[in-house]
């Protein structure tokens, strides 16, 4: 009866914590914020790396690759931090350069009316939370209607099914999220 006691004390401490900031670190080793078997987050297919990456772009920039389906940040010494994405289908792959013009946590999401002349099936607004698509964080890019976003569904990561959105797993966006700020610079190249 004792260690149940102390589980239950230990609980009501954790959830009493108010703002208290835990810390969960996914299979790899990675710090996230968010344990990885909630919110589909999950491992990414394609594994997330330190890579040589030669290049004339500031350290602190993101590189997105769509023909890779691989997103790049770009550190010092000619290296960068690779992850995996899923990328825009036919006719919704684009190209340019914005920078990250906003940040959000665990974001609603209110889909575009070309969306939803689209797919009228889809929720007019859904607020943010484990089965929103935009998943656990969302860094906005210029005033598009383009994010880089966390997802609910890992196994789309790597295909072209997006409207032109770039997914990454939740556990590698809250890791890309904690790592860059609004004002970076985003380069997407086809």
């Amino acid at each position: 009866m004792r260690p149940i006691a102390l589980m239950f004390a230990a609980l009501t401490i954790l959830a009493g914590a108010g703002k208290a900031h835990a810390q969960f670190f996914d299979s790899r080793g990675y710090q996230s914020d968010a344990p990885s078997f909630f919110g589909g987050g999950g491992a990414s297919p394609i594994p997330r790396a330190t890579v040589d990456y030669p290049t004339n772009y500031a350290p602190g920039t993101i590189v997105v690759n769509t023909a890779e389906r691989r997103l790049y940040l770009v550190l010092a010494n000619g290296q960068a931090l690779r992850y995996g994405i899923g990328v825009g289908r036919d006719g919704f792959r684009w190209s340019g350069v914005h920078r990250i013009s906003a940040k959000k946590e665990w974001p609603s999401w209110t889909p575009p009316s070309q969306m939803l002349h689209r797919r009228p099936d889809l929720p007019r607004h859904m607020n943010g939370g484990i089965e929103n698509p935009l998943g656990a964080r969302a860094m906005y890019l210029g005033s598009t209607l383009y994010r880089i976003h966390g997802s609910n569904e890992p196994e789309t990561i790597g295909q072209a099914v997006s409207s032109g959105c770039f997914r990454m797993t939740n556990d590698d966006v809250t890791d890309l999220y904690n790592r860059v700020s609004v004002g970076a610079t985003v380069v997407v190249k086809n």
